[in-house]
């Protein structure tokens, strides 16, 4: 190279001056990487430097610099009015199921049966979610589902995060029920725990709650809900994996549902009718259970 030299791209990256010399070696032009204590220089020729000065500006137009995106702005919700009604339901029916309350089988009128629920008796995928084996079970759910139903309820509110719970949790029993031979049978609540879970995972991945720069980053909601379904929900051996598994999918594409409406959530009323619709729809499946 001449001695009479003109400096056509600065940067304190040396990946943008060596992706830049790529350019100018591809157009044939002589040129050379000076480095300094501040970064590098790309350097040509005299007589080379206005073309060599076009070439990087086609260049910088065709691959503009990606400019992160900002980060989503989201209002959470008040959370803790689901978790104390949650805590409270699923007490209230453990105490009445196991005390046989006004002389009625609990187990044997809410449990999933698949003989029965194949025959139209949809209300055991609810009434079987307010029901459980023993302390150990209910304290469990207890736990996990105050856990999982707070992250849920702070996305979408405490009403919406439960009437959604709920229907996704009987859908995911409907068709777990419905995948397995008929003489199967199961209860708890693990199955909503689960649900709530995939509503939160898949509210956070379709809502683009997650920085988005990164592929890893965007399927994070997705993999840190399988993550948890597989550390808890696929343990013991009276564990109803199916049950858990199809919560969670019922509840994740419940989830993304939900993200359509999520400008409407700080709505007091529709929290309020919604909490309603869940109670009364807990109700109105053990009338159902009890034949009334």
């Amino acid at each position: 190279m001449t001695d009479d030299l003109r400096v056509v791209y600065e940067s304190r990256n040396r990946r943008a001056c060596a992706d830049r010399a790529l350019v100018l070696a591809a157009a044939q032009i002589p040129h050379q990487i000076v480095d300094d204590l501040s970064g590098c220089a790309l350097v040509v020729p005299a007589e080379f430097s206005p073309r060599a000065i076009e070439e990087l500006r086609l260049y910088d137009e065709e691959n503009p610099p990606l400019r992160p995106q900002k980060p989503v702005q989201f209002v959470y919700q008040n959370a803790v009015p689901g978790i104390i009604a949650y805590i409270i339901a699923i007490v209230l029916f453990a105490w009445l199921s196991w005390g046989s309350a006004f002389n009625q089988d609990w187990l044997a009128a809410g449990r999933i049966d698949g003989a029965l629920v194949r025959s139209g008796e949809w209300w055991r995928s609810i009434t079987a979610l307010t029901m459980h084996a023993d302390l150990r079970h209910l304290i469990g759910n207890i736990v996990f589902g105050a856990f999982f139903g707070l992250l849920a309820g702070r996305l979408v509110g405490s009403g919406v995060a439960w009437l959604a719970v709920i229907a996704a949790a009987a859908c995911g029993n409907l068709v777990n029920t419905l995948l397995l031979e008929s003489a199967h049978r199961s209860i708890g609540a693990s199955t909503a725990v689960f649900a709530a879970l995939g509503l939160t995972a898949g509210f956070s991945w379709r809502a683009k709650l997650f920085a988005q720069d990164r592929w890893s980053t965007r399927v994070g909601p997705i993999v840190g809900g399988l993550a948890l379904l597989m550390y808890t929900g696929t343990g013991g051996e009276n564990t109803d994996i199916g049950a858990h598994l199809m919560g969670f999918v019922c509840g994740f594409a419940g989830g993304m549902l939900l993200t359509r409406a999520r400008q409407r959530f700080g709505n007091a009323q529709l929290q309020n009718r919604s909490a309603l619709v869940a109670v009364a729809a807990l109700i109105l499946a053990w009338i159902a259970a009890f034949g009334g």
